[in-house]
């Protein structure tokens, strides 16, 4: 379990949603941190890969090459 404390307003837009769809406020909380961490992983990732020094494909070279510019 895990205590959070939220600015007013931000927890009023929780209970208002909560209470509209009928739904807890935690089922909201879990599925903003799920996509909030699944986001921060893919741009861990994306960093990474940028650090390496793998060779650059060109934007429109790599277009041609997937045959995208028929």
């Amino acid at each position: 379990m895990i205590a959070v404390r939220l600015p007013k307003e931000l927890a009023v837009q929780l209970e208002m949603i909560a209470n509209e769809t009928h739904r807890s406020k935690s089922y909201y909380v879990r599925k903003a941190l799920e996509k909030f961490l699944e986001d921060r992983e893919d741009y861990l990732l994306a960093v990474a890969r940028l650090e390496e020094k793998n060779p650059r494909i060109p934007y429109k070279k790599l277009r041609t090459e997937l045959g995208l510019d028929d």
